[in-house]
C-alpha cells in the first residue's frame, strides 16, 4: 500500500480541485474495469453456512451508519437524526476523538439518549492509524481509553482503511472498516459477502465484522457525480432478494440540508430519496438494527464454534487440485465457514489452463503437467518453471486480494519463496511439507547422500523453512527429523492425512460381478511396492482365479507400462487393470467396491516413512487393508486395525489376503475396527487444530509492544451476552 502511504503524506499539500481530479480520474478507471462485480458482485449474495436469519423473520436487514469527520458535520448531527426519525430510522454515529474532530460530551449525549448509537472512528483522520505495528500499538491504547470513556462497543477506521488482525488489540464488540464490494476505496480489497461474519482471535473470543454494502455518499454523488440514488436503490433491491445487510454510511459533512451547496456536498433529499425508497417499498420486509444490535443479534444466534469467517488465504501447489487430497481438505474446509480461498494449481489431467470454481474455492490453473517425472531435471524444470508463473500470478491476486494467508505445498520446497511479495506486504507463510525432498529425491532419483544434489536440497529445506512463518509436517517420524535439522520446534506442528468425512461419508457397494477386486489409488512410484502387489495376485491366482488387481493413479506413464509387461509376464492378462486418477470425489464410490486394499510399499526406501492416506481412506468404505511393515504404519496403525505383511515379501502378502478372504470374522472385525479408527481420527475430529493455527498466523500479537491490556470495564461491555440458540 505505498501508493497510499505517499498519498496521505501529500493530501495536506494538495489543493481540493487537484486531490479530486485525481481521485475522479482513478474511478472512472476503476468502474470500467469492475463493471462485472460493481455496484453487485453476485459471490456477495451467498448466504453463509449456519446463517440464523434476521430478527422476527425479516427478509433482509436496512443498517445506518454516519462517519462524522469534522465541525461542519458535528453542526448537521440533529438535523439528520431528525431526518431519519421522521421515517422511522434510528442509526450509528461515529465520530473522531481527537484534534479538530473533537466531540463534545453534550453531542455524545444527545446522540446515545434520542436511541441512536455512538461508536469510535479512529483516533485523527489523517490515514495513518496503521502505519507500523508501533504506532497502532500506541494509538490503540488511547482508542481503548475512548471506548471506555464514550460507553461504545464499536469502531471504524478512518478512510476504511482495515487490519482485522489488529483490531482484536482495541477490545471492541465490533468493527465496521470493510465492505462487500467498492473498488473507489484507497484499500479496495472487498469482503464479498453482506453478510456480518466473524474475526477470532488467540483466546477463542473475538469481535463481529460489519461490511458496508452501499457505496458511500461521497463517492457516489462527489466522485462519480451521480444525479441520482439508482445506484443505491439497484444495489437495495439485490441484497433484499438475497436476505442480506444493506449497510449504508453517509456523512453529514457531505450533505447540503439548506442553502447554496459546498463544492464536496450533495442535496440531503438524494438520502431522503433513499430512507423513502425503502419505507415505501418494504416497509414490513426488513429489520432495521443499529450496528450494535446486528452485533448482539449475530452474537447470541450463532455458536461460536459455528461462526463464519472471512479471511482471503491463497494456496500454492504444484499438483493437481482435483486429485490432491490434502490440499482440497484444507481449501474446501475454509471455505465452507467462510473463507475467501484461491489455489494455484497445475491442471489435472484432461484440464485446460484457466480459472474454475470448485466448492467454494477459485483454482487457478496456471500450467499443465506431466506426472510422476522419470528424469530429475526434467522435474526441476517444470518445477521451476511453475515457481516463476506462480510467483507472477501471487503477485498479481495479493495485490487485489490482500491476502491474510499464504499457504505453500511442497514439492518443491522452495516454493515457499513464491510468495515473496505477500510477505513483504504483511502476509503470513505456510510451508505445508507433504513429502521430505532430499530423501525422495534419493529414493525417485537414485542419489546418494553424499552428492551435491542432495546437499543443495537440505540447504533450499532449510532456507524455506527460514522462510515461512509456521512449516507443517504430514507425519510424526518426518517432524522429528525436520525439527532435528532445520525447522525449530515452536514453529512447526503435525498435520496428518485426516480423513474428511465431508467427501469419504460411507458409500454403499454396488458391484455384483462376482470378481474379487484388489485395490490401490495414488501414485506409481517404485517405493510404493507395486510390483510386490502383482506378484502376489500371480501367487493367488491358482486359488482366486477371479482376482484382480485395480491400480488408479499415473496411467500413461512408463511406470504403468513397466507394470503392464510384468502383469504380461506373469500371465496375468486383463487381471491387473490400470486407471487414470480421478478426482478425490470419485474415489470413496470406487473404494466402496473393492474387497481388499493394499499398501504394500518398500521398507528399505522413502515408503519406510512416507503416511498413505489410503490406509484410513479403505477404512472409512469398509474395506479391510493389507500393508507392508513400515517404519511409520507400525507408528500408527496395529494388527487390531489392519493386516501387516513383511515389506517386499510377495508370497507373504498373496498369503494375508487369503487368509482375509478364507475368515469372514477377521474381516467383519478389521472393518468395524476400522470404521472405529475413521471416526476418532477423522479431518473432522482434528481439523480445529489447522483452524486455530491459522487465527493464530492472522492474529498480530501486540504483547511486546504494548504493555496496558483493555481495562476491566471494557472487558465487561465485550462480554458474550448469554443467549445462544
Amino acid at each position: 500500500m505505498l501508493v497510499n502511504d505517499v498519498y496521505y503524506e501529500l493530501k495536506p499539500f494538495l489543493p481540493w480541485r487537484v486531490r479530486i481530479g485525481l481521485r475522479r480520474l482513478r474511478a472512472r478507471y476503476k468502474r470500467a474495469v469492475s463493471a462485472n462485480v460493481w455496484p453487485i458482485d453476485e459471490r456477495a449474495g451467498s448466504t453463509p453456512v449456519n446463517w440464523p436469519g434476521w430478527p422476527d423473520d425479516k427478509q433482509f436487514a436496512v443498517v445506518l451508519t454516519h462517519d462524522v469527520e469534522g465541525q461542519k458535520g458535528l453542526a448537521r448531527v440533529r438535523q439528520l437524526m431528525d431526518l431519519e426519525l421522521k421515517y422511522r430510522f434510528k442509526s450509528s454515529f461515529y465520530f473522531v476523538p481527537e484534534e479538530d474532530y473533537e466531540t463534545s460530551q453534550a453531542m455524545r449525549e444527545m446522540v446515545a439518549g434520542a436511541g441512536f448509537e455512538v461508536g469510535v472512528h479512529g483516533l485523527e483522520h489523517d490515514g495513518k492509524l496503521y502505519g507500523s505495528k508501533r504506532i497502532f500499538a500506541n494509538k490503540a491504547a488511547r482508542i481503548r481509553e475512548y471506548l471506555r470513556r464514550w460507553n461504545a462497543v464499536g469502531f471504524r477506521s478512518p478512510l476504511m482503511q482495515h487490519r482485522l488482525g489488529w483490531l482484536h488489540e482495541l477490545g471492541v464488540q465490533y468493527d465496521a472498516s470493510t465492505f462487500d464490494a467498492d473498488p473507489f476505496e484507497p484499500e479496495a480489497d472487498g469482503m464479498e459477502t453482506i453478510f456480518p461474519f466473524w474475526v477470532p482471535d488467540l483466546s477463542g473470543g473475538g469481535y463481529v465484522e460489519l461490511p458496508y454494502t452501499l457505496i458511500q455518499d461521497f463517492n457516489l454523488f462527489v466522485i462519480l457525480r451521480e444525479p441520482n440514488i439508482d445506484i443505491w436503490k439497484k444495489k437495495l433491491d439485490w441484497i433484499a432478494q438475497r436476505g442480506g445487510m444493506a449497510l449504508l454510511n453517509t456523512h453529514p459533512d457531505y450533505m447540503c440540508f439548506d442553502g447554496d451547496r459546498a463544492r464536496d456536498e450533495y442535496p440531503v433529499r438524494h438520502y431522503e430519496d433513499f430512507l423513502s425508497y425503502i419505507r415505501n417499498k418494504y416497509d414490513g420486509q426488513f429489520w432495521s438494527g443499529l450496528s450494535g444490535e446486528v452485533n448482539q443479534h449475530y452474537r447470541a444466534n450463532v455458536r461460536p464454534s459455528l461462526r463464519n469467517t472471512r479471511r482471503r488465504i491463497c494456496m500454492v501447489a504444484y499438483a493437481g487440485y482435483a486429485v490432491d487430497n490434502r490440499v482440497r481438505r484444507y481449501a474446501e474446509t475454509l471455505a465452507r465457514q467462510g473463507d475467501k480461498v484461491d489455489v494455484i494449481a497445475v491442471c489435472s489431467r484432461g484440464q485446460q489452463v484457466g480459472v474454475e470454481e470448485m466448492n467454494g474455492v477459485t483454482v487457478h490453473k496456471i500450467q499443465s503437467r506431466k506426472v510422476n517425472e522419470q528424469n530429475g531435471w526434467r522435474y526441476a524444470y517444470n518445477a521451476l518453471r511453475f515457481f516463476v508463473k506462480s510467483s507472477a500470478v501471487l503477485t498479481r491476486l495479493h495485490a487485489r486480494n490482500r491476502y491474510d494467508l499464504i499457504h505453500v505445498h511442497n514439492m518443491p520446497d522452495f516454493l515457499a519463496f513464491a510468495a515473496w511479495y505477500p510477505k513483504l506486504a504483511g502476509a503470513k507463510v505456510i510451508l505445508d511439507i507433504h513429502d521430505v525432498v532430499p530423501e525422495l529425491f534419493l529414493s525417485k532419483f537414485k542419489g546418494n547422500e553424499n552428492g551435491i544434489v542432495y546437499a543443495l536440497l537440505r540447504r533450499l529445506e532449510k532456507a524455506s523453512a527460514g522462510f515461512a512463518d509456521h512449516v507443517i509436517v504430514s507425519n510424526d517420524i518426518w517432524y522429528q527429523k525436520l525439527i532435528s535439522r532445520c525447522v525449530p520446534e515452536e514453529k512447526c506442528s503435525v498435520v496428518l492425512n485426516h480423513v474428511d468425512p465431508v467427501v469419504f461419508y460411507r458409500r454403499a457397494r454396488t458391484r455384483n460381478d462376482g470378481k474379487l477386486v484388489v485395490l490401490f489409488h495414488g501414485s506409481f512410484q517404485w517405493h510404493q511396492g507395486l510390483d510386490i502387489a502383482v506378484e502376489a495376485l500371480a501367487r493367488m491366482r491358482s486359488t482366486v482365479p477371479n482376482a484382480e488387481l485395480h491400480l488408479y493413479g499415473d496411467a500413461g506413464t512408463s511406470a504403468a507400462a513397466d507394470l503392464g509387461r510384468l502383469a504380461q509376464r506373469l500371465g496375468l492378462n486383463g487381471n491387473v487393470k490400470v486407471f487414470d486418477r480421478v478426482p478425490i470425489d470419485k474415489i470413496p464410490d470406487i473404494i466402496a467396491n473393492a474387497d481388499i486394499g493394499v499398501v504394500p510399499k518398500r521398507a528399505d526406501s522413502f515408503g519406510n516413512e512416507a503416511y498413505s492416506t489410503k490406509i484410513m481412506e479403505f477404512m472409512s468404505q469398509g474395506v479391510p487393508v493389507v500393508i507392508s511393515r513400515t517404519a511409520i504404519d507400525s507408528f500408527y496403525f496395529d494388527e487390531t486395525a489392519v493386516r501387516f505383511f513383511p515389506s517386499g515379501n510377495s508370497e507373504a502378502m498373496a498369503n494375508t489376503m487369503l487368509d482375509l478372504l478364507h475368515d469372514e470374522g477377521l474381516r467383519n472385525t478389521l472393518i468395524a475396527n476400522g470404521h472405529e479408527y475413521v471416526d476418532r481420527n477423522s479431518w473432522e475430529q482434528h481439523k480445529s487444530g489447522y483452524l486455530n493455527l491459522v487465527t493464530s498466523l492472522t492474529t498480530e500479537d501486540f504483547a511486546s509492544l504494548s504493555p496496558q491490556r483493555l481495562p476491566s470495564s471494557q472487558q465487561a461491555s465485550a462480554a458474550e451476552p448469554e443467549k445462544v440458540k
